[in-house]
């Protein structure tokens, strides 16, 4: 959530980098400065009034000790109205600061100085590529064709137990999973990321705190009778973790990895670019969270983005970093960088990581602070990354590696594995 400050110190700014996002926002950053300035003079006007009343009830013990009760009832009678009229600009601040809020809530963030211009997609820039394209026969397989022939992953009867989206995995396509999530994690540990088990579900303050609501309250499972929500990514739950906690200087920066299934409705989503893996209601994810001064929290982004790059590098695949423009990234993030690795078969690029600095919208937010030398409490900056996504990684791991053999798993994994080809 922006700072009330941010706006009021350069609203033309707000409004021109908002447009970036492609957010119309001059009517609400004006609508922000209006209520405060309403909210602003009802304080002031009550201040006012609360040292006459002090005032007030000097005089009234004045009087009553020298026997003037009339003159004191007077004064009371004054006493009494000037509480009444505090009751209504206390009622006018609190109106206005809820309203604020509201309005708040629904300004996505600020995007920084290296976003680039850009509607969609076909707008973002790529920053650096890597790994060899394999070159496939032509009746190469996809990937669900892959899993079938080999029995890996079974969609129809996650379609039977569930609903489409909820694959089932089977066999060695199970193994290759659980072997993924182990290599992801250990991976952050040796990064120096504290390995986090979280919850899978979430308050709706959670959801407030990192920015799925209410944004994309309708892209998540919602439980009704317990107002929970199923997380969309671990982000959700070990960001929350520090929400309302003050650190230290010298506490930061906080560095975690937390695997997760991850739940998302995934709303009018349908055709050829969902088939198989490439698009699931239910899948698995390791994330990286990072808490972080401000001062610092673009190196930790450059740092993320590295360690990232070394997992698609020791999965052997190609890849490229894009930097997203201003119309394709997300409500809450500052910048993002995105990891695509080609899909052979498919002949297309793949989505499996998304790294974003938020600077201090989240923080403040969930009132995520820190106090410096100086003993001053000022708001961190958080960040996240996916480190990784399965369901593309695995995709892309069964189509790019398919001989007339089997399907070679890259040596990295085989310690997780145990089998080093799938036949």
């Amino acid at each position: 959530m922006l700072t009330l400050n941010v706006i009021k110190e350069n609203p033309g700014e707000v409004i021109r980098r908002l447009a970036i996002k492609h957010f119309d926002g001059e009517a609400l950053i004006n609508k922000v400065i209006e209520l405060d300035k309403q909210r602003r003079a009802a304080q002031a006007e009550l201040d006012g009034k609360l040292a006459e009343l002090k005032t007030l009830a000097t005089q009234t013990g004045q009087l009553m000790k020298a026997g003037k009760k009339e003159e004191a009832d007077v004064i009371k009678n004054k006493t009494a109205e000037i509480k009444e009229s505090n009751k209504i600009l206390e009622e006018t601040m609190k109106s206005a600061e809820n309203e604020i809020t509201n309005i708040l809530l629904g300004i996505p963030n600020l995007p920084c100085s290296m976003v680039p211009e850009g509607r969609t997609a076909e707008d973002n820039l790529i920053e650096k590529e890597g790994g060899k394209i394999p070159e496939l026969p032509e009746d190469a397989l996809p990937h669900w064709e892959l899993a079938k022939k080999y029995d890996l992953i079974d969609f129809e009867l996650g379609v039977k137990i569930t609903g489409a989206g909820f694959p089932v995995y089977k066999g060695k396509g199970a193994r290759l999973q659980r072997a993924l999530i182990s290599f992801f994690l250990d991976n952050a540990r040796e990064a120096g990321y504290l390995e986090i088990q979280p919850p899978y579900v979430v308050n709706a303050a959670s959801g407030y705190g990192t920015g799925q609501l209410p944004d994309k309250e309708g892209q998540m499972y919602h439980c009704n009778e317990d107002d929970l929500y199923l997380i969309p990514t671990a982000e959700v739950p070990v960001t929350n973790l520090y929400r309302d906690v003050i650190f230290n200087e010298n506490d930061l920066p906080v560095k975690n990895t937390a695997y997760s299934a991850c739940f998302r409705r995934e709303a009018g989503s349908y055709g050829k670019d969902v088939r198989g893996l490439n698009r699931l209601h239910q899948f698995d994810k390791v994330e990286i969270v990072r808490i972080e001064r401000p001062e610092n929290s673009y190196n930790a982004l450059k740092e993320m983005i590295d360690y990232v790059q070394t997992l698609v590098e020791k999965l052997e695949l190609p890849w490229h970093i894009l930097r997203l423009c201003g119309g394709d990234m997300s409500f809450t993030s500052a910048i993002t960088f995105d990891f695509e690795v080609y899909s052979a078969a498919q002949k297309r690029w793949l989505e499996v990581s998304s790294v974003s600095n938020f600077e201090s919208y989240q923080a403040n937010r969930l009132k995520c602070r820190y106090k410096g030398s100086d003993k001053k409490t000022q708001l961190c900056h958080t960040l996240n990354g996916s480190a990784l996504a399965l369901p593309r990684i695995v995709a892309a791991l069964l189509e790019n590696n398919q001989t007339p053999e089997g399907i070679r798993i890259p040596k990295a994994l085989v310690p997780y594995t145990g089998f080093d080809i799938i036949n």
